[in-house]
């Protein structure tokens, strides 16, 4: 083998091997191109992912709202059984200090 057949040899080699390059490359983009169904259904998918979000979001300022909400009318209550104990206490010491006024009077 000379040298002209071997350059010649190394070029067709270089050749078919860009050739089988640019075909693979053909062949990968072919599969991976996205269809405009495909467009079609990711954007209906980012519609609904940003719609969940959006719910999400307000539930999650719903449930702070009835939180806080709770926790009023809890104080409330706690403020009320507060009042009502301290009503019942003095009523108690009051119907002691009666009894204890009716008994002075009865001996």
């Amino acid at each position: 083998m000379n040298r002209t057949e071997f350059v010649i040899a190394i070029a067709v080699i270089l050749f078919l091997a860009f050739l089988l390059g640019w075909v693979a490359s053909w062949l990968v983009s072919r599969m991976a191109r996205v269809t405009q169904a495909g467009m079609t259904e990711l954007d209906d998918m980012a519609q609904q992912l940003h719609e969940a979000e959006e719910q999400r979001e307000q539930a999650i300022a719903y449930l702070h709202h009835r939180e806080e909400e709770l926790e009023r009318k809890l104080a409330q209550a706690e403020a009320e059984a507060r009042a009502a104990m301290d009503g019942l206490r003095e009523a108690r010491q009051e119907a002691s200090e009666l009894r204890g006024y009716i008994e002075s009077l009865n001996a």
